[in-house]
């Protein structure tokens, strides 16, 4: 039975609306890992590090798409919800090609000083090198990337979230063939892992283009966009969050490579790579409830409905709590199995990697408040507060705890940063979300 925006929502029908987004972060993070997987064990630990540096960068332009998925799936959900399907389908016609003209100008720019931003950042020799190799490869396909980012919000805004899952799960599959023929059967080394990673993208974002420019069943099709400044401005106020959220955390990253390398050389970086992998496919699982949830808050924002909006919060506040708990368990039972995955070819480096991991799961209890808390003002149209919340918790928090704390406890410090930096930001938000309760009547 097809789920509406305007529907009641019980715990199963929340749960089932937003299983296909949560399922498809979770597996864009899984095919991610699969990169890192194959580089570490068929080209090695060095090659290893220096994909997990650059990548950061990377993200930093792609992070764009997540403004305009996100931003604009809460001003169509509303617009929707306000009965103007036909200025939805022009906002939605316009940030589809706005993200295609930006990917493009990045990809050049990128191109062109990507040898003098991998010095900037501190890597040298293989490093630098590694560095290089990929990120050349893996910006030519930077427009496909953003818009592959700006349809998992789109798509749920269409009542087409498995259309959303679909495209990312072909995208995996392809990325993850491609990994093993380019890296473990053919010797291209990094560069082959950049050409799977790249195609991918194009997979995953050209099948949800196809579909919305044929005609289709979905509340959204593309048609002869009109330039419009205001809603491109608000699509961007929107969505300013996510996009400060995906620029703090690839800087924060970039802090945590650089303090590493200091202290804990190539092992630290490689060690952080792994706790990342991990620490992806969990964040990506709040989310992706986030994002599956956010058009339904919307569009009762729009339509007014003051009663669902409560009975929405209430039910994805009890989600989030079992969740971490869960996630908080499993990572401390799996901290060694996925060690070894990656890294048991070098057992001081796995022992490194399973304190770390052992210290930072701590984190996964306190971070899904934060980023459903984010995602949920941004639903509501309210982009400061949400760029307020994500800008504390991926940035400020964050990297005063990773300056501070391992000047007390060395590179324990560094792991334990994280768990300082989320519990604050969950305690923000829950203040924030108290004090705008009744503006929004949830």
């Amino acid at each position: 039975m097809k789920i509406h925006l305007y529907d009641r929502f019980t715990y199963k029908k929340l749960l089932r609306f937003t299983l296909p987004s949560i399922a498809m972060m979770v597996f864009i993070s899984i095919y991610g890992i699969v990169d890192g997987f194959f580089v570490s064990n068929y080209v090695g630990k060095v090659p290893f590090a220096a994909l997990n540096y650059i990548y950061p960068f990377l993200m930093i332009l792609g992070s764009l798409g997540f403004m305009f998925g996100t931003g604009g799936s809460a001003l169509i959900a509303k617009t929707l919800g306000e009965g103007d399907r036909e200025k939805a389908n022009r906002t939605f016609s316009l940030i589809i090609l706005v993200t295609l003209a930006l990917g493009a100008i990045f990809t050049a720019v990128g191109e062109l000083f990507l040898e003098e931003i991998s010095y900037l950042l501190g890597a040298t020799g293989k490093m630098h090198e590694g560095c290089v190799e990929y990120g050349r490869v893996f910006l030519i396909f930077m427009p496909a990337l953003m818009l592959q980012f700006v349809f998992q919000g789109l798509c749920v805004t269409a009542e087409k979230p498995k259309l959303g899952l679909w495209s990312t799960v072909a995208a995996g599959v392809t990325n993850m063939l491609l990994d093993w023929l380019f890296v473990a059967v053919l010797p291209f080394g990094l560069a082959g892992a950049a050409w799977a990673t790249g195609i991918s993208q194009f997979v995953g974002a050209a099948i949800p283009l196809v579909y919305f420019m044929l005609p289709n069943s979905s509340l959204l099709k593309t048609v002869r966009p009109k330039f419009d400044w205001r809603s491109l401005v608000k699509v961007c106020t929107n969505g300013s969050s996510e996009l400060m959220t995906n620029i703090s955390s690839s800087v924060v990253c970039i802090l945590y490579n650089y303090r590493l390398y200091d202290m804990a050389g190539e092992d630290g970086v490689a060690a952080y790579c792994v706790i990342m992998y991990v620490a992806f496919i969990f964040i990506s699982t709040y989310v992706g409830y986030s994002v599956g949830c956010a058009p339904i808050i919307s569009y009762n924002l729009g339509a007014d409905n003051k009663k669902e909006l409560k009975n929405v919060l209430k039910k994805s506040i009890v989600i989030i709590g079992v969740c971490s708990v869960l996630m908080l368990s499993l990572s401390l039972l799996l901290a060694r199995p996925l060690s070894l995955m990656f890294v048991g070819y070098d057992p001081a480096l796995l022992e490194l990697t399973v304190n770390a991991f052992s210290i930072y799961s701590f984190s996964f209890l306190f971070a899904g408040i934060a980023i459903f808390g984010s995602s949920f003002f941004t639903a509501l149209n309210n982009g400061l507060i949400s760029a307020v919340i994500s800008f504390l918790r991926t940035l400020v928090f964050q990297v005063a705890a990773v300056l501070l704390l391992p000047l007390l406890w060395g590179v324990d410090g560094i792991w334990g940063s994280i768990i300082v930096a989320e519990l604050l930001a969950a305690i923000m938000t829950v203040a924030l979300m108290l004090a705008y309760r009744k503006r929004y009547g949830y």
